[in-house]
Parts: structure tokens; sequence; C-alpha cells
């Protein structure tokens, strides 16, 4: 057995995302059949809950097509200069470390080299976020995930072929995210999106930094997914 959230988009009430730990039945094993059986067993679980109707697995394992193009490793990001860089490679990026270090080379690499990158787990706690390196702008590392649902969801914002067929979905998994692991889920960054969308309220809370984080003063923001042990890192 096993446990992993799954993130519910809501189109009302004080929370615009909810999150439901699930217990399911985990196929051992990293081939993505083996993947895609967990995927299913989490799914089936899931679907027992009020409220849940389709939901779309947000990851490269996914059976899905649209899953695998929402994966941060694939999703592409457009720069001011026109570059197309996938999510991952412009977060992993954008991490300011102590000493005011910081990685602009994963700008130019793969996602799972970016992701993989040594550097980011010996380089000392991440102090600040800055996007392409601009230091105009600047973002801190509270609220813990507001940083990267902005990145993911100007990304997805971008990608207007994708808005009519993610909408058919009411909540979303991410069978990879191991909240003892890591903070942040793009499954969650979907689900907000989803939730901004259908309240009409997501082109006004991206029009700038003030107005993205009044979100999480307006709104309740279920953080249930993440372990104390990776909020303690920040808090």
């Amino acid at each position: 057995m096993a446990t992993r959230p799954i993130f519910i988009s809501k189109t009302d009430g004080d929370f615009l995302v909810r999150t439901k730990n699930i217990d399911f039945k985990w196929f051992a094993g990293q081939s993505d059949s083996q993947k895609q059986k967990s995927i299913d067993s989490l799914h089936l679980e899931a679907k027992k809950l009020e409220g849940v109707g389709k939901i779309l697995e947000i990851s490269s394992k996914s059976k899905n097509e649209l899953g695998v193009a929402l994966s941060a490793f694939n999703l592409m990001i457009k720069s001011a200069r026109g570059k197309q860089v996938s999510v991952e490679c412009v977060f992993q990026s954008s991490k300011v470390f102590e000493g005011d270090i910081q990685y602009l080379d994963l700008l130019e690499v793969s996602s799972r080299e970016a992701k993989k990158d040594s550097r980011l787990k010996s380089s000392g706690m991440v102090i600040a976020f800055r996007t392409y390196g601009k230091k105009d702008k600047e973002w801190g590392t509270k609220p813990i995930t507001a940083y990267y649902d902005w990145l993911y969801v100007n990304a997805l914002n971008q990608h207007t072929e994708f808005h009519e067929e993610l909408l058919e979905y009411s909540a979303f998994s991410d069978i990879e995210f191991n909240p003892e692991k890591s903070l942040n889920c793009q499954a969650y960054s979907v689900a907000l999106f989803c939730a901004l969308y259908r309240r009409g309220i997501l082109q006004d809370v991206l029009k700038s930094q003030k107005d993205f984080l009044s979100i999480y003063k307006d709104y309740k923001i279920d953080n249930s997914y993440t372990s104390r042990k990776q909020l303690g890192m920040f808090l």
C-alpha cells in the first residue's frame, strides 16, 4: 500500500484547491507499466470520493497524452526574448542559494539533467528565486509553493491549445510526487490553474507578482499534501 495526494480544483468556496490523501495499492518497479498500474489503482480509490469526477495524471508516466504534455519536463514557457525552455529548467535555474549563488547554465540542459544536477543539493538553502537571473523580478520563498505555482500557471496559460480538454477534468494526480521528498507538485499547479480559470480571475492574478500573491491572502491554501519535514525547511 501507498499514500499519495490528489488535487481537486474548486469552482467556488474558500479553497481554490482541496487535497485528499489517498491510500491505494502500489505496484513496485520503475517501468512505465508498473507506474501506470499504480496510477490506475490511485484513481480507482480516488473516484470513491464524493465530487471527484474525471482525474488526470500529470507526469511523463500518464496514459493520457495531455498528462504527459503537461509534465514540467515537457511543458515549455516562452521567455521575453521568445526562447522556449521547459518549466523544470526555468524553475531549477531560478533558485538562488546562500551566497547569492545561481546556476543559470541549467537553462541550457535537458529537464532531467536540470532536475538531477548535484549542485542543487550541495549549495545550501534556497533563499530566493530569480527567473532568468533578473534581480528586479525576484521572488521570496514564502508562501512556499508560490513561485513554482506562478511559473507553472504562466506556462500553462501560454498553451491555449490544452485548455478546453484540460477543463474536462476535476482532479489531478502525479504518481512521481512524494510529499516526503518534494515541496512543489505539478498536479497541484494544474488544479490551481483550472480553479483560477473557471472563476474568471486567471488573467487578473497573472498581471503582477503582487496580484498572484494575493490569492494566498484571499483564499485558504490546502498544504496538507506537504510533509512536516519539508515544511520545516522553509518555516
